[in-house]
């Protein structure tokens, strides 16, 4: 069974830093693209970032790009997005997952507020 776990949200104020982790199992996660996926308050899904197994190829929505890294450990089957310079419009829950048509985990809170 494919299970996703993600941690490392919470409340932090503008200009601050978060990093998320994604506990994989169930799969053999070496072989797989990552996806790091948001959805804010009213809003639909947004696909944030990519990685693929090998960790040389990776993608960055417009709105991140030179803020978030992705990054993944296959050693430990975790995967991480490294969130710097928070926005208030970076507010969502982000989900890890292994594609569109993939499994998803339950997902982290991330606030950004003063």
């Amino acid at each position: 069974e494919v299970q996703l776990v993600e941690s490392g949200g919470g409340l932090v104020q503008p200009g601050g830093s978060l990093r998320l982790s994604c506990a994989a199992s169930g799969f053999t996660f070496s072989s797989y693209w990552m996806y790091w996926v948001r959805q804010a308050p009213g809003k639909g899904l947004e696909w944030v970032s990519y990685i693929n197994g090998g960790a040389d190829i990776t993608y960055y929505v417009d709105s991140v790009k030179g803020r978030f890294t992705i990054s993944r450990d296959n050693a430990k089957n975790t995967l991480y997005l490294e969130m710097n310079s928070l926005k208030t419009e970076d507010t969502a829950v982000y989900y890890c997952s292994t594609g569109p048509r993939g499994a998803k985990g339950q997902g982290t809170q991330v606030i950004v507020s003063s």
